[in-house]
């Protein structure tokens, strides 16, 4: 009689505590289930252009450097600052770019190592105002969108520069080589690097869990586990064979993969990255905990410079143009992408691959309305609905838990 009640017990303890770390996770599991409805939709609205390689890789090259900026936003906005300039920034980057490398003959590759170096400057520059003068990130931000726009119009003359040298254009628009010659089916190179990208994110899932087992922190079930790994194994075998089957894999799309896999590390492993969470989550208790809060903020504004300067390198390098006019609303585009990848308003909440799926489902919207020819101007309706609709779902979360 014992065992018998036993079972049913033990049975409904594991169905609620499934249940409850489903319900704990429903900003994140919402996020990918709405990435996949969009996908499916404009699959079928498009008669399946949506998913066709061609269109496939169009996407990840024209997203990259909003990618790129969200990356550096989502630690800006966890840490509860803002930064209304990264498009300016982008702009004057693109701009020193076309100065150093068309008029003063600079080789592309210094080049573009000193435009990273302008970067950081830039970075440096607000983030010695912000953490030191303590003058609020949204003033300062704003005074340089409008400070590094003018000095984009000086450093061009008002004028566009072109064209770029090849090497340099890759880096916005070029493919690694394909190893089968154009002979092939599947370009090899992009399928080894799919497989290998699957096994690494199989191999460091299944440590990371035994590492939570081992310190008897683990509370995410073992079904939900399985299926996370097959999904996001899947989700990757299809981009690298939709991108084996057109001109293999963008460059950039390395550069944004290795940002990525970075950043999560530094977000969730480093004390750097535990100390922009203590700060956003509360920025006097973190001050009295011995974080060394000014330095850590203007830290992560350099930071903000460097990426920003680097997505002006891609960005560039893409249209083989600097353009005063560059950059014109990115600011916007990376910061709906971290609210909409579940970064919370307040600060303290949010991670670098939520940035990401949120900059994705910006770009498929805008990709597909495209290729439906639905107007700029409901294009923007909508994605303003869509930020509006994820930011009322993450405050409808924290009240619904309890919180403010």
């Amino acid at each position: 009689m014992s065992d018998l009640t036993k079972k049913p017990v033990a049975q409904k303890s594991a169905f609620a505590s499934a249940t409850t770390y489903l319900a704990s996770q429903l900003r994140q599991i919402g996020l990918f289930i709405a990435l996949i409805v969009i996908v499916i939709f404009f699959e079928i609205t498009t008669a399946g252009i949506t998913l066709k390689p061609i269109n496939v890789s169009n996407l990840i090259v024209q997203n990259s450097y909003i990618l790129i900026l969200a990356i550096g936003m989502v630690m800006v906005i966890i840490a509860g600052h803002i930064d209304l300039s990264v498009g300016s920034v982008v702009a004057f980057v693109g701009a020193m770019a076309g100065v150093m490398i068309t008029q003063w003959h600079i080789p592309w590759g210094i080049a573009i190592v000193l435009c990273l170096i302008v970067g950081a400057l830039v970075g440096m520059w607000q983030g010695f105002w912000i953490a030191y003068f303590r003058i609020p990130a949204f003033i300062v931000t704003l005074a340089g969108m409008l400070t590094f726009r003018g000095l984009t119009q000086i450093a061009l003359g008002n004028a566009q520069i072109s064209p770029f040298p090849d090497g340099f254009r890759a880096l916005g628009s070029g493919f690694l080589p394909d190893l089968g010659g154009g002979v092939s089916f599947l370009e090899p190179l992009t399928v080894g690097i799919g497989i290998l990208a699957t096994l690494l994110v199989i191999a460091q899932g299944i440590r990371q869990r035994a590492a939570r087992r081992k310190f008897a922190v683990e509370d995410e079930p073992l079904p939900w586990f399985i299926a996370k790994l097959v999904f996001t194994s899947a989700l990757i075998l299809l981009i690298s064979y939709l991108l084996a089957s057109y001109n293999g894999t963008p460059i950039v799309l390395i550069v944004l993969g290795l940002l990525v896999v970075i950043y999560s590390a530094v977000m969730a492993r480093s004390v750097f990255g535990r100390h922009i969470y203590a700060i956003g989550g509360n920025l006097n208790a973190a001050a009295l905990s011995g974080i060394k809060t000014q330095r850590v903020t203007f830290l992560l504004f350099v930071n903000m410079g460097v990426l920003s300067a680097l997505a002006g390198l891609v960005f560039t390098a893409q249209l083989n143009l600097a353009n005063p006019k560059a950059g014109d609303g990115f600011e916007l585009d990376a910061i709906a992408a971290v609210f909409i990848g579940g970064a919370a308003v307040t600060g303290g909440i949010g991670t670098v691959t939520g940035a990401i799926v949120g900059g994705l489902i910006i770009g498929i919207l805008n990709n597909g309305m495209s290729i439906l020819g639905v107007g700029s101007e409901f294009q923007q309706l909508i994605k303003g609905l869509v930020l509006l609709a994820a930011v009322a779902f993450d405050v409808y979360n924290k009240r619904r838990n309890g919180g403010r």
